[in-house]
């Protein structure tokens, strides 16, 4: 895929400098530290020399204890966990989530040579299995929340291997170590729909008939997702499960 809006600015907050510390110490075996703080003008000028206060250091204190929180939130939830959410693995190395999505409209965007318009069409309830690297998608034919016993089908777009897995092409993925479950998994819906598709990966359509065909219809007349047009792919649920 291609990037087509860039859309890191809503993954980070902006900081302004405040305050600065400089930490003196004495030469020699009996050192001793001396810390002294520095207010911030409104061009980020150090000012305001004096000694660090007890006051100020519980605010430094109550700050890096909030620092090492938000690298431990990765995957924690914001409050009660959504009931999209399938499966968690939280280890910051090897984290993923397992989820699923209902039939909705999204705003799809193709590249020229497809001949297909970008514009809003449904898509079919789905599955979605990411780390902080990569993602695979599949198809469902309910809204229900699935179980292990669910089939799974292809997913019926552009740039997905047939194991699931997308080419994310030149896409800039940045999911924070303090990323949220609910911010991980819109984070990856975003990068999938907010990239152009662009051409079909293997030899075989990934759904019954013409892709292309499919979609521009879908664009242009706006009718729900034919699910008779999805191909098993010979998966159950179970199957993405550790």
């Amino acid at each position: 895929m291609k990037n087509t809006i860039d859309i890191t600015e809503s993954f980070g907050t902006l900081y302004h400098p405040k305050s600065a510390l400089v930490f003196y110490e004495t030469k020699g075996a009996d050192s001793d530290v001396y810390v002294e703080h520095f207010d911030m003008d409104n061009n980020g000028t150090p000012i305001n020399a004096h000694p660090l206060t007890e006051r100020e250091a519980k605010v430094l204190a109550r700050a890096l204890v909030t620092e090492k929180d938000k690298e431990q939130a990765f995957l924690k939830s914001n409050g009660i966990l959504g009931s999209n959410i399938l499966h968690i693995n939280p280890n910051k190395e090897k984290g993923a989530v397992l989820w699923h999505s209902k039939a909705q409209k999204r705003q799809l965007y193709f590249v020229e040579n497809l001949d297909i318009p970008n514009g809003i069409a449904y898509v079919p309830p789905m599955i979605w299995y990411a780390n902080k690297n990569s993602l695979a998608v599949y198809a469902l034919v309910s809204d229900r929340r699935p179980t292990e016993k669910t089939p799974l089908y292809c997913a019926p777009f552009f740039n997905i291997y047939q194991d699931g897995k997308v080419c994310m092409g030149s896409v800039n993925i940045n999911i924070k170590n303090s990323a949220s479950i609910e911010e991980f998994t819109l984070a990856w819906e975003d990068y999938f729909f907010n990239s152009y598709f662009s051409h079909l990966l293997g030899n075989n359509s990934p759904i019954q008939g013409n892709c292309v065909n499919l979609w521009k219809e879908l664009i242009q007349t706006g009718k729900p997702f034919p699910k008779d047009v999805l191909k098993k792919n010979n998966k159950t649920l179970k199957n993405l499960l550790p």
